[in-house]
């Protein structure tokens, strides 16, 4: 069988077990692009300023998977109680609060306990210190969060697939480690491309190395 072959009867094997569960796959022939989501940091447009100077504007780098986003050329050092992180890649355009989104296995090395949350939801979450390479330096009391698993779309993908924005859905993951990823959150605007984002820890699990394919199933647990 060519891969393929392989990755449909993968897909056919994943869907009798949820079946045999009570979880029923979506009847939808199209895949879901997955990326794995690496440590980066939205930075405010204050934050630029205190980080690189007053007028600072980020650096282009390369775009990213969703349209208008960009990585920057600009990286930053994550500080926490136990230890750092280097070379954390800023992403732009600056955004209303800066949020930093790590993985569990960063957390431990900076020894700090971030909640799960969906991206914008800072309220109460971990405190964390970000260094710029010139060795200006801020503290966030708030804004540190391991992102929870999402898939951005548009309103006529959220039809095609029969879901609804904030929706928690799973996601059958296939490939040389196939298996279910749960507790995906649905999120839908216009400006979207369809794609989902997993951080590094999952991505590790399933051995998807950059990027992937998923099938959406209805999520009943």
């Amino acid at each position: 069988m060519d891969r393929r072959q392989v990755e449909q009867e993968i897909y056919r094997s994943i869907e009798r077990v949820l079946h045999e569960m009570g979880i029923d796959v979506i009847a939808d022939d199209a895949s879901i692009p997955v990326s794995v989501s690496a440590r980066h940091v939205h930075l405010s447009p204050d934050d630029v300023n205190a980080l690189f100077g007053d007028g600072y504007s980020l650096t282009y780098f390369r775009d990213i998977s969703q349209p208008g986003q960009y990585a920057c050329q600009e990286k930053v050092t994550l500080k926490g109680p136990k230890g750092k992180i280097e070379n954390v890649r800023i992403l732009g355009p600056a955004r209303g609060q800066t949020q930093v989104e790590v993985s569990k296995t960063d957390a431990r090395t900076l020894g700090v306990d971030p909640p799960v949350r969906r991206s914008g939801v800072l309220k109460d979450s971990e405190a964390i210190t970000i260094e710029a390479a010139n060795g200006r330096v801020i503290h966030l009391n708030e804004g540190l969060i391991i992102a929870d698993r999402h898939i951005h779309m548009t309103p006529e993908d959220a039809r095609r697939f029969a879901v609804k924005d904030g929706e928690k859905v799973a996601v059958a993951i296939s490939g040389e480690k196939p298996g279910v990823l749960g507790q995906v959150t649905i999120r839908v605007k216009e400006t979207y491309k369809l794609d989902m984002h997993i951080d590094t820890d999952d991505g590790n699990a399933f051995l998807i190395q950059g990027a992937g394919k998923g099938k959406i199933v209805k999520e009943s647990w």
